[in-house]
C-alpha cells in the first residue's frame, strides 16, 4: 500500500483550471482498482491518494500522467507501508484488492 502525498506548486487557481483532468485522472485509476481513497489537504495546499500497486516505481508511472504533475502545477512524494494493524472492515476491503 502506497500514500501519495502531493503538494501544490501553482495558487489554487491554476489547479482548479486542471481539477477536470485531475479527476478524470483518479477515476481511471479507481476503476483499474490502484486507488482506494482520495482528497484535499486542509488546508489547500494539495492532496493524499491511498493506493495499492505492485511496486514504487508503479505508482511514480501512474503518478506521472496527473495533469497536474504533467502541468507542472504539482509535485509528489511515495510512501510506502504495509499495515499490520486494521479495522476488519479496511482489512476485508485491502483482501479483495490483493485477490
Amino acid at each position: 500500500m502506497f500514500i501519495i502525498n502531493i503538494t501544490y506548486k501553482a495558487p489554487v487557481q491554476e489547479i482548479d483550471q486542471h481539477m477536470e483532468a485531475h479527476v478524470a485522472f483518479l477515476e481511471r485509476y479507481y476503476q483499474l482498482g490502484k486507488f482506494i481513497a482520495s482528497g484535499r489537504k486542509e488546508p489547500r495546499t494539495g492532496g493524499i491518494i491511498l493506493a495499492i500497486a505492485e511496486s514504487k516505481k508503479e505508482i511514480e508511472t501512474i503518478m506521472a500522467e496527473d495533469p497536474f504533475f504533467t502541468n507542472n502545477l504539482s509535485e509528489f512524494s511515495i510512501i510506502e507501508f504495509k499495515p499490520t494493524k486494521a479495522v476488519k472492515a479496511f482489512t476485508a476491503m485491502l483482501d479483495n484488492y490483493h485477490s
